[in-house]
C-alpha cells in the first residue's frame, strides 16, 4: 500500500491547465471594455484627443476581440469609426466623430 502523499507534494504536482473561456464571452467582454473606453474619454479629453487607460489584461481582451476573434463589425460598438494598433502594437487607437482615443495598458 503506497504511503499517503502530503499537501505539499500533491501541490508541487498541480499543473496550471489552461482556462476554457467561451469565444463568445471574451468577445461581450471585450465590447463591455469598449464602451467603458468610450464613456470614460470624455472626461480625459483635450483638444479633441484622450487617452484611457486600462489594466493589461482588460487591453489583450480588446486586442483579442478586435484583432485576433474576426468579431463581426456589427458587433462593435457604432462610434467606433475606425481603430488600429499603434506604438509598435502596444496602444489601440479609436477613431470617433468627437475625439481620437488612444486605448493603452497601465
Amino acid at each position: 500500500m503506497a504511503p499517503e502523499k502530503t499537501i505539499f507534494e500533491s501541490i508541487r504536482n498541480l499543473r496550471i491547465l489552461p482556462m476554457n473561456i467561451d469565444p463568445n464571452l471574451h468577445q461581450k467582454q471585450g465590447i463591455n471594455h469598449m464602451n467603458k473606453v468610450l464613456g470614460y474619454a470624455p472626461m480625459v479629453e483635450e483638444s479633441g484627443v484622450a487617452t484611457v487607460y486600462l489594466t493589461a489584461e482588460d487591453w489583450h481582451v480588446v486586442a483579442d476581440t478586435l484583432f485576433h476573434m474576426d468579431t463581426p463589425r456589427d458587433m462593435i460598438p457604432e462610434e467606433i469609426l475606425d481603430y488600429t494598433l499603434i506604438k509598435e502594437k502596444q496602444a489601440i487607437e479609436f477613431k470617433t466623430v468627437e475625439r481620437m482615443i488612444t486605448v493603452e495598458m497601465i
